[in-house]
């Protein structure tokens, strides 16, 4: 084995670079290149809140209710947005619906640079590989999330900033996977400072952060009874237990403290998190469990209209009162998608406490962002890349995850389509998805470890029969449901295609990350070696 001077030698030599800096540039110009697509509703949403952050108050930006779109953003994402607002200054950015190219190139230009931070810290992550098989194999992992459908189809058509998280994310990842346990909490409380919804998988990380920073290991005795008081409270390393305290309490007190002097700090609670006004699914139903629930409510009145006999075979009922909003099945109510959420995420995080590793740390982020997703209350469609990304750093350790990873992509991106109605733009989306899958399923199958296990039985084989059947037949999907949009604006119908197609998307799209889900489960908890990191 050569050392990794060698090593880097030998890579200089023979032509490889595992550097982003060829793909920043080349992203970069495409991503200018689609400036002129079409502004979504995000634009006027993030323009009123960098209006509201220059006009008014500290402490009335989450109380003020004049703005059609009223600030509802975490404390550090509100700084941010009055940081651009002294920028936009000299771009003449105004809360009203005024789409110029200048006020577009400056909106589009600051999600660009904010995702600089993305390319670093995945740089970073290239740089501290051990090896060069490591170093191949992180910089196709960094490669693959840089150039993500998602993330061009959220955040460089539409308008986002989820890069830039992502970027922290990616930060509070790598120091966990050094052993730099303060500087892991520091990152990832800053991403909740800047984003509330990851809080939902803040679990996972407080579990490995105790359990690898905070527990001494336990000393074995002769039996049960030699174990003293003293033994269960040296377990607990106080020391580290206050240094991470502190660490989480101070980024939090930077975060909230001006709110807390104006006595104002209920107003974001309540801005962030009152979901009395939301209904269980989005106008689009993102593909999880309650898509699946709400459809079949729907097919359950449909048949019933069209069959009365089922209605005196199973006695149905409709739910006509205005707070249901299913009609024949059981109302479901916030507090059960926050049970649900809990009890899956609790499970999640068990084998944590035994093996505080980066590989189960990953895992189980992206299990308890599987469980936030399937069954949280009113829950994004783009919130399927708080599954993805941390996914995509494990992939690699073994065969058997990959066509779950591809399952979870391809119905995961493709769910993002109805987010861009443009023809121009569903051109692009289609062709920067087809090109990611084929390069990268491919790059993947390449640097990720064969399988310890050599037999290969056929139920194996059967589900990777179906799930290639699955995948392919998105292609004739799409393109249906496209031909579909575009005579819809011609054709008379008595229903709204619009609809109809937003539901098969969805519906189609929920079996693939369900199935995907249901398959990362069964590998987390019941095939350990895949969870121990490989050379």
């Amino acid at each position: 084995m050569t050392t990794n001077d060698s090593e880097t030698g030998l890579i200089h030599r023979n032509g490889y670079n595992y550097s982003l800096w060829n793909i920043w540039v080349a992203s970069t110009l495409l991503k200018i290149l689609l400036f002129p697509t079409l502004p979504s509703h995000d634009f006027n949403v993030y323009r009123n809140w960098v209006s509201i952050t220059n006009l008014i108050p500290l402490k009335d930006w989450y109380n003020e209710t004049l703005s059609p779109y009223p600030l509802k953003c975490s404390p550090f994402f509100a700084y941010f947005q009055w940081i651009l607002s002294k920028i936009s200054q000299y771009f003449i950015i105004s809360d009203n619906n005024d789409n110029s190219m200048k006020i577009i190139i400056f909106q589009r230009s600051t999600v660009i640079i904010s995702e600089i931070l993305l390319f670093l810290a995945l740089q970073w992550f290239i740089d501290i590989s051990k090896n060069n098989k490591e170093k191949r194999r992180n910089f196709v992992i960094s490669a693959s999330i840089v150039l993500s459908p998602g993330l061009f189809i959220i955040d460089h058509i539409n308008y986002q900033f989820n890069g830039f998280l992502f970027g922290i994310l990616i930060l509070s990842l790598i120091n966990a996977k050094l052993g730099n346990y303060l500087k892991c909490s520091f990152w990832f409380t800053i991403l909740i400072c800047f984003k509330s919804n990851f809080i939902f998988i803040s679990p996972a990380y407080l579990t490995f952060l105790i359990s690898s920073y905070c527990l001494n290991p336990i000393i074995k005795k002769k039996s049960y009874w030699d174990y003293k008081l003293k033994d269960i409270i040296n377990i607990i390393n106080w020391i580290n237990l206050i240094k991470l305290s502190i660490t989480i309490l101070l980024v939090l007190t930077i975060a909230f403290i001006p709110f807390i002097y104006y006595g104002v700090i209920n107003d974001i609670f309540n801005r962030l998190f009152d979901n009395s006004q939301l209904e269980i699914t989005n106008n689009y139903w993102a593909p999880n469990v309650w898509a699946l629930y709400s459809f079949t409510d729907k097919l359950l009145i449909l048949l019933n209209e069209k069959l009365p006999i089922l209605n005196k075979l199973f006695s149905i009922e409709y739910n006509y009162s205005p707070n249901k909003q299913f009609k024949i099945l059981p109302n479901i109510e916030n507090r059960h998608t926050f049970l649900l959420i809990i009890f899956y995420q609790i499970m999640s995080i068990i084998p944590i406490i035994f093996q505080p590793n980066f590989e189960r740390l990953v895992g189980s982020i992206s299990l308890c962002g599987y469980s936030y997703y399937l069954f949280g209350w009113h829950i994004e469609e783009k919130f399927i890349m708080m599954i993805i990304i941390p996914l995509t750093f494990v992939i690699c350790q073994d065969r058997r995850l990959l066509p779950s990873f591809q399952l979870l992509t391809s119905s995961g991106y493709i769910s993002l389509f109805p987010i861009l109605k443009g023809s121009n733009e569903w051109m692009f989306k289609s062709l920067i998805t087809f090109v990611w899958f084929i390069v990268f399923q491919t790059s993947f199958s390449e640097v990720t470890h064969f399988s310890r296990i050599i037999n290969i039985n056929t139920r194996v084989i059967v589900l990777d029969r179906l799930n290639l059947i699955y995948m392919l037949l998105f292609a004739p999907l799409c393109i249906i449901i496209q031909l579909i949009n575009i005579f819809n604006l011609d054709l008379n119908f008595d229903f709204d295609l619009n609809y109809i197609w937003l539901i098969v998307y969805s519906i189609y799209c929920s079996f693939g990350v369900i199935s995907s889900w249901s398959s990362i489960s069964w590998l987390y908890f019941l095939d350990d070696p895949i969870w121990i990191g490989k050379d």
